[in-house]
């Protein structure tokens, strides 16, 4: 006994017109690096910084911010958003009672 196999007929659709890619970039807020604050991360990764914000809503505000990679005071970062700033670190000194 023979077992008959259903064979379907699959159509390929042709391919429609394509579309090339597209990128699109967020505009950065410029701000100035006016002060070097401190190493930060497990391996001293990252810097801590305070920068004054050149351009947008929140212009001439200074705002403390974490930077990978090296940095130096007058350097230009270019910020996605400027309402969050970056936690302090270090924190208060533990074990020391007046």
């Amino acid at each position: 006994m023979a077992i008959k196999k259903e064979e379907k007929v699959v159509q390929k659709e042709t391919p429609k017109e394509t579309k090339e890619a597209e990128f699109r970039f967020i505009e950065g807020i410029p701000s100035e690096v006016k002060e070097i604050v401190m190493r930060a991360g497990s391996r001293g990764e990252l810097t801590q910084v305070m920068c004054q914000i050149l351009d947008g809503r929140d212009k001439n505000k200074a705002i403390r911010r974490n930077v990978k990679g090296p940095v130096r005071v007058g350097d230009i970062l270019m910020l996605l958003e400027t309402e969050i700033e970056a936690q302090r670190l270090g924190g208060g000194r533990r074990g020391k009672k007046k």
